[in-house]
């Protein structure tokens, strides 16, 4: 999937590789809150452990090419999957390896208190969104039920261009859809898209989502000046989905992505609070609850759900290996350790 120049220039970067297409990266909130710097977005929205969450991907390639994305050549272009599938036991087992070796040296910084040392090797969480579009491996269901029996809750994220796959996920703690733009035009500007019917793809995987019955988020990715117009177009999307959750978070200039938009694209918190607040007076069955400045994000949910808001993590892996879940089978109104 990547030449011998990229694989080096990624380790370079920190990226580890796992089999022949999955890939791990240690994020730096986990490295932060191991430095009690405090933790990811995901902790204050939903109390996952950022010190023991696992960053990774299932597959590097991705159908899109999206302006504000900061990956560049670490997400191969393709529409289809292609070359050998990687058992789920052995992608699960060496990305935690991976990780864990990453990681290694944060047993020797002083500013890791003694109650977290080697934490990070008991992971309890996975992130599946590292680069590309990890939903298309083949095997997803698999290695989400491996991730499960060993106890590590799951978020999934998609670009919304893969309904067949999207349609096949029996159980994740939670899945998200990347609505990069409010309506079709923008978002073959923002998403830059290689399936002719992207559009349509998006829409199938929001009507998937509505029907899902685990713990569903739309994420907006806000870039000043390029997709921060059309809220009614927001709406119908999101209304068409029926999330628990949505995210309005802003771009960040960097990587390969200084490339195409500028600096001043790059919203501040107040101006991604004032979105999401003028979003909030049109989308009357949500509600802000919280949000994480550093991250420059904020946080709505479905005001029939707040109280399912935080997870209880040991009844979701409990019945994830017995039925589909449901968000209320395991949702719960105050934050449980994972």
């Amino acid at each position: 999937m990547l030449s011998d120049f990229a694989k080096k220039n990624l380790i370079k970067q920190q990226y580890r590789f796992v089999g022949n297409h999955s890939a791990v990266k240690v994020c730096l909130w986990t490295r932060k809150f191991l430095r009690n710097e405090g933790g990811c977005y995901k902790f204050t929205f939903y109390g996952i452990r950022s010190h023991q969450c696992l960053q990774m991907t299932t597959s590097m390639f991705c159908a899109n090419r999206c302006t504000f994305c900061w990956r560049g050549q670490k997400a191969p272009v393709s529409k289809d999957w292609y070359g050998p599938i990687d058992d789920p036991k052995h992608i699960v087992e060496h990305a935690i390896d991976e990780q864990i070796g990453l990681l290694q040296g944060m047993g020797g910084n002083p500013k890791v208190p003694k109650k977290l040392h080697r934490s990070w090797e008991d992971v309890r969480h996975v992130a599946l969104s590292l680069t590309g579009e990890p939903i298309t491996y083949p095997r997803m269901n698999e290695i989400l039920d491996e991730f499960h029996r060993r106890k590590i809750s799951t978020f999934l994220v998609t670009n919304g261009q893969y309904p067949e796959q999207m349609e096949k996920v029996k159980n994740v703690t939670q899945m998200y859809i990347s609505v990069d733009a409010p309506n079709k035009k923008l978002l073959k500007k923002i998403d830059r898209p290689l399936f002719d019917d992207y559009y349509e793809r998006l829409l199938k995987c929001l009507d998937i989502m509505a029907k899902k019955k685990y713990r569903s988020t739309i994420r907006l990715t806000i870039i000043k000046g390029q997709n921060d117009s059309d809220l009614e177009g927001y709406k119908e999307l999101i209304e068409r989905g029926k999330p628990d959750f949505i995210e309005v978070k802003g771009y960040v200039h960097v990587g390969v992505s200084i490339r195409i938009l500028k600096k001043e694209n790059m919203p501040y918190h107040a101006y991604v609070s004032e979105f999401a607040k003028k979003l909030e007076k049109i989308m009357l069955d949500y509600e802000i609850v919280d949000d994480h400045k550093p991250s420059r994000v904020i946080l709505f949910i479905r005001k029939d759900k707040k109280q399912y808001r935080f997870i209880d993590f040991q009844k979701f892996f409990e019945l994830s290996q017995k039925k589909e879940v449901a968000m209320e089978d395991y949702g719960s109104s105050r934050m449980k350790p994972n």
